[in-house]
């Protein structure tokens, strides 16, 4: 019964815009119910308005045709960059509900709706070549790339025109992308690298990204706003989040860019909420299919190839359920690059937030989920990635002591720039050689607070097939953080201090690098860092002359599968595209080496300290007995 004063409400002034002009309008009330369960009632060819108890919204209107937003598109949208308090009550029956008489809709609301779609039509009537007009009381919007919307606010008299992607999995127009059609890595579609040297087919800014579309307050894909970081004085770092339900819980999903610039950091930035995006759950697909290991007559990846936890956890959870292969689980195609064939692959590792809490055996991560302008160049970034963290995590577990090398040999300007920034803010910037297993360079990165106190350490890696590159990277992730760390640490140091008694406390993706701001956990890392500072390697002296590269990203991603391949691995791809991110002409793979040490977070699910590798590569004894400081 809440929602009866706005449906009223809505209606009186749908009948008032019909007497105010010459439109045929219908509005329908958002925030009173869940869009996302499919309630809102069609258009039709009617005008669509939304009202939200402060703004109308005004559209979808225009778009390509075959990737038009509808009314049902943009009301998902909407919903889906709510307040978490708003999107809970909706969405799981919390506590807040409409009520009342909404207090916007007056005569001024009439007007000022009216004279905005009468605007729109004087704007169309001037542009040539325009279809947008009057048809049968409805109005037509030209065939732009994107379907826009206006939004006006009632309390400010402001408009805000955006742009509106369509929903995939709208029940109206969504319909299943056909995904990728595999083929062995010489018959993948060709990836000539922007420049020699380079591991990208285009550089972030080359993307012709609608960038209105992907974060505004009205629709966003990607979030209401962005946060530029305008007091870090290391890097011009932008953020954003996404939040996304799962097992009843809304979760949130950061992403970033951390360039020299914020406009090439928004850039970078939202290249990696469209992956975050992606990799969160399908989009778009056809349903998964649902069966129990045993019973598959396909071949599947057996999930206990990727590491389980151990057994004392899943009897202290009794939320979470171990892998059963009599058990029904959802499985989803990926394929298998060492064997060129199609393979089934639990859902639960291909996607990180698409299962109740119950059904993840492990709760994966974004660990080899990567996103490019070719699908190989996403492949070989995915799989880089994972070839980071194995050794990361076999450095720290197996308390391995690194070459340490001197950044100041870097060939880059930049790098040394950064390094010296670094040193000015208190920090000096540590990087050690870790590869273990395969030859393609990781470099592990540290900083140090030169001076006692909160902020002691901050770490980062980087793995590419040229070592300024993974160097590069390592850099930006501690240049970025290492400021962040102090601060954080005196704001949360009570917190921290009871993590560091009992590591039980680490449960969460950020605990793990927040912890290592206390000067007590550098103990942990002395394995690492106490070691004699006279022998420092110049990057050619450690890794040798890079090789001559061809000018196609396929050899690259051959050369990296055949050493996973020698070493006894197989390479297994899933298609994450998104369709939004498929017309772009991005590509976003989730890559899974079996047998690798995988990336957790939270001290009791940590599956790299019981992995065979761990104590086949490093020969330790005993595990480092603390949790990683991966951030």
């Amino acid at each position: 019964m809440a929602e009866l004063p706005w449906a009223r409400a809505c209606a009186d002034f749908e009948t008032a815009l019909r007497r105010r002009t010459s439109l045929d309008t219908v509005v329908a009330p958002l925030g009173v119910r869940d869009e996302l369960s499919g309630q809102l009632p069609t258009s039709g060819r009617r005008i669509p308005l939304h009202f939200t108890g402060r703004h109308v919204i005004a559209g979808p209107f225009g778009g390509r045709a075959d990737v038009q937003a509808c009314a049902r598109c943009l009301a998902r949208r909407w919903q889906r960059i709510r307040d978490p308090l708003i999107r809970d009550a909706l969405e799981t029956g919390g506590p807040t509900h409409a009520a009342g008489t909404p207090p916007q809709l007056t005569d001024f609301a009439v007007d000022a709706t009216a004279a905005l779609l009468e605007q729109l039509l004087a704007e169309s009537a001037n542009s040539d070549g325009s279809d947008i007009g009057i048809v049968n009381g409805e109005l037509l919007a030209p065939e732009d790339s994107e379907s826009f919307v206006y939004q006006l606010d009632l309390v400010q008299a402001r408009i805000l025109r955006t742009r509106v992607l369509a929903d995939p999995d709208c029940p109206d127009c969504g319909f299943p992308d056909r995904g990728t059609t595999w083929a062995p890595i010489p018959e993948l579609p060709a990836a000539p690298r922007s420049k020699p040297g380079s591991s990208r087919v285009r550089d972030a800014d080359a993307f012709d990204l609608p960038a209105d579309a992907l974060v505004n307050p009205v629709c966003g894909v990607l979030g209401q706003a962005t946060i530029a970081e305008l007091d870090l004085p290391t890097t011009s770092s932008v953020l954003g989040v996404i939040a996304e339900r799962a097992g009843g819980r809304l979760y949130e999903v950061f992403w970033g860019g951390h360039r020299d610039t914020y406009r090439r950091s928004l850039r970078t930035g939202v290249l990696e909420g469209f992956e975050r995006y992606a990799g969160l759950r399908p989009r778009g697909q056809e349903p998964p299919l649902i069966a129990a290991f045993d019973k598959l007559t396909e071949p599947a990846l057996d999930p206990r190839d990727c590491g389980m936890y151990a057994p004392e956890f899943y009897e202290q959870d009794p939320e979470t359920k171990a892998f059963a292969p009599d058990r029904e689980i959802p499985w989803v195609r990926g394929y298998s690059l060492r064997d060129d064939r199609e393979i089934l692959v639990p859902l639960v590792l291909s996607y990180y937030h698409c299962e109740p809490h119950a059904e993840r055996f492990v709760q994966q991560c974004s660990n080899g989920c990567a996103s490019g302008g070719s699908l190989a160049e996403a492949v070989l970034s995915g799989l880089l990635e994972l070839i980071e963290r194995d050794a990361f995590l076999l450095t720290w577990y197996g308390r391995r002591s690194l070459p340490e090398l001197d950044p100041r040999s870097s060939k880059r300007a930049e790098t040394r720039h950064l390094v010296d920034r670094l040193a000015m803010y208190g920090y000096e910037a540590r990087f050690f050689d870790t590869r273990l297993a395969f030859p393609t360079p990781v470099i592990t990165a540290v900083a140090v607070r030169r001076t006692p106190g909160l902020g002691a350490l901050c770490f980062g890696a980087g793995a590419a097939l040229d070592p300024e590159e993974a160097l590069a990277a390592g850099l930006s992730e501690i240049a970025t953080d290492a400021l962040h760390a102090r601060r954080r640490a005196e704001r949360d140091e009570a917190e921290l201090r009871a993590m560091a008694a009992d590591f039980r406390q680490v449960v969460g993706l950020h605990d793990h690098s927040r912890l290592y701001g206390l000067p007590e956990m550098a103990q942990y890392a002395s394995f690492l860092l106490d070691r004699p500072r006279t022998d420092l390697l110049p990057l050619k002296q450690a890794f040798g002359d890079v090789p001559p590269r061809t000018g196609d990203l396929r050899d690259d991603l051959a050369e990296c599968v055949a050493e996973v391949t020698a070493a006894g691995f197989d390479t297994i791809v899933v298609d994450q595209t998104a369709p939004e991110q498929r017309r772009l002409g991005l590509s976003t793979v989730g890559v899974i080496v079996p047998g690798l040490v995988p990336i957790d977070f939270g001290w009791t699910r940590q599956r790299a300290p019981i992995m065979p590798r761990l104590h086949a590569l490093t020969g330790a004894s005993a595990p480092n007995p603390a949790p990683h400081p991966f951030p």
